[in-house]
Order: C-alpha cells, then structure tokens, then sequence
C-alpha cells in the first residue's frame, strides 16, 4: 500500500500509535493543533531545527529509511549536544513522494524513534505534505542550565583546542559509498559512521560542567567549523594535522580512494564529533575526567591564538598545509 492509498489523516494515526503514549513533560502530544510542553524550571530552552533532502543530503540508494529516520535526529542532538544542553522533544515534518510505500515510513519512524529512546525524546508533532522527493525537518527542543550554557564565542587567546572521539570515517564511508563498487563489508565501519552516527550528548554535557570555554559540533568539517568558532570568538586557531585522531581505518581507505587522511578528517564532514577550547591548565585533567564519566576519548589538536594569525593547519614541521571548506550549502565549496 502507497501513501495516495492511505491518506494523511490515517498516515497520522499511523504515526501516533507508532511513537505511543506521551512521555515526561508532555501535556498534550500528536493530535492536537500544537504540542503542550512542561519544561523544567531554571532552565533554558533551546531550540535547534534542520532539513534533510532526498539527493542533497543522503542517497535512496545506498540509506535505508531507517538509517535515514536516525540520521535526521542525529544532526538535532549534536547541535544541542555543542551548547551543553540536552534534547526533550522534536518536532518531524515529512515531505513524501505520494507513491511513497506506507512500510517505508514505518522503518523511517522505527530509525527516528530508536535515536529518541536512546536520547530519551520525546516526538511531539509535525507535519506530513507531499514532495518530489524524500525530506525531513525536524525541530529539537532540548534545555540547559543557565550557567552551563556553551557558544561558539568563548574561545580565548592561549585556549587548547581539542575533539571528541576521531575524525575522517563519516567522510571516507561517504566516498566510499559513492564509488559504489568493492567489497562495502570490508569498510562497514566507516560507512556505519556516516548512515547511523552517534551524537556526543552525554559528552557536550560533561564538558559544559567542567566549564569550556566553546563549543561547536564538527557537522560541515574541522575547516569549517573551526573557522565558525574562531569567527564567533574573535580569535585564530592552529592545528597540528599529526595530532589529529584519524582511525587506522580511514587511513586505509585514503589510500584505496587515493586521497589523504588527513584531508578527509579535517574537510570531510559529518563526524559530529565536538570541538572544544578549554584552558591550557586543565589538560589531561579534563579529558581524564571526560573519558571517565562516558568513555569517549578527547585529544587536543592544536591552540588558540590571535585573530590576525587566522586559521591554520601546520604539519609536523611546522609548515602551513592548505585545505578545502567542508560542506556548505548553495556553494560549490564541497570537501566530499
């Protein structure tokens, strides 16, 4: 059975018995003209949203819906992940062909509810309309605690730069993909790392109580959102490209691709690891103290310095390395 058999009204019906009964906090939930939330008092909310396209952001031909229904609140978590906070609620809209089988918006609510229960979101409401092609907005609500919030624009002269987790596997899994030929089972990994991701949530709350200067989520690559951080706080950034955590793995399909590991992990995208600054003084101690809490290792990368030094990649040596911009829409400046 197609959509244009069942009709969005059953489609919502669908739907709501699908995400089930209303969790903690929610008043009123589907079904309503607008979702009835009771957020946590002294808390601030915050408020992030994002759009996944069919073609633009990820391919039918290689993601399930599934993995797409679990990319797509993935990229919400991060974003609160960065300001310290945690996600509550989300918001889907749909955008459907109207020969869209009704099974595969089921596995599309099946990959988005198993990311919610992880996370413990709750999906309030949205929307369904048809499409040419698949697409997705979801908007997140997540809170923090006022003196925990983190932006990217405190980052301060003499500040280590460090990040969660390792880079380049969600950029070489993509290329890899791409090629579309080989053995994919050699590379699950990778290609794991780019269909199903894992938001740093736990980890951007640890670091927002140890007390971080920035934060951003490492979503258009460590060019991009490097330059983001060091814009927003007024200062320049240096990396050095040896300290950066690139798995085995990515070295090895750079090699297959005939690319250069450290130009996936540092234009690539999509890591959605955390890029931090924290005080110069408080390293190892607060990436001890971050791997122990959640288990997820943090490495510094380079320093903050003065704005007029800009951003830079030095190798080894010393020597300045030039890199392409990560992803960034209406441009035709894409690093993968």
């Amino acid at each position: 059975m197609n959509l244009e058999d069942l009709g969005e009204r059953a489609l919502i019906e669908r739907i709501r018995r699908q995400i089930g009964e209303h969790g903690e906090g929610v008043v009123i939930g589907i079904g309503d003209d607008a979702a009835a939330l009771s957020p946590s008092p002294g808390r601030l909310l915050l408020a992030t949203t994002d759009m996944l396209v069919e073609g633009v952001d990820f391919q039918r031909s290689y993601a399930s819906p599934r993995q797409i229904g679990w990319k797509a609140l993935a990229v919400n978590l991060s974003d609160i992940a960065a300001m310290g906070g945690l996600p509550r609620y989300a918001l889907v809209s749909l955008g459907l062909p109207e020969t869209t089988p009704v099974e595969e918006v089921d596995e599309l609510y099946e990959g988005l509810t198993a990311i919610a229960k992880a996370h413990r979101v709750h999906i309030v409401g949205g929307d369904t309309g048809v499409a040419p092609v698949l697409t997705l907005s979801i908007t997140l609500i997540g809170e923090v605690e006022p003196g925990r919030l983190v932006r990217r624009s405190g980052a301060r002269v003499g500040d280590v730069l460090a990040v969660t987790g390792s880079l380049g596997a969600s950029a070489a899994g993509l290329a890899i993909l791409n090629r579309g030929k080989g053995d994919f089972d050699e590379w699950k990994e990778l290609i794991h790392a780019h269909l199903r991701p894992s938001p740093r949530v736990i980890e951007g709350a640890v670091l927002a109580r140890l007390g971080v200067h920035a934060m951003i989520d490492l979503s258009d690559g460590l060019a991009t959102d490097l330059d983001h951080l060091c814009r927003a706080s007024g200062v320049g950034g240096r990396v050095c490209l040896s300290q950066l955590p690139i798995p085995e793995g990515v070295a090895r399909a750079a090699a297959a691709l005939g690319a250069e590991p450290w130009r996936l992990a540092v234009s690539g995208g999509e890591d959605f690891e955390l890029l931090f600054a924290l005080p110069s003084h408080h390293v190892p101690g607060w990436l001890v103290e971050l791997e122990r809490e959640t288990g997820t290792k943090a490495t510094a990368i380079g320093e903050v310095v003065d704005a007029g030094m800009r951003v830079q990649f030095v190798n080894a040596q010393g020597e300045s390395v030039v890199f392409g911009r990560g992803f960034e829409h209406f441009s035709q400046r894409v690093g993968h």
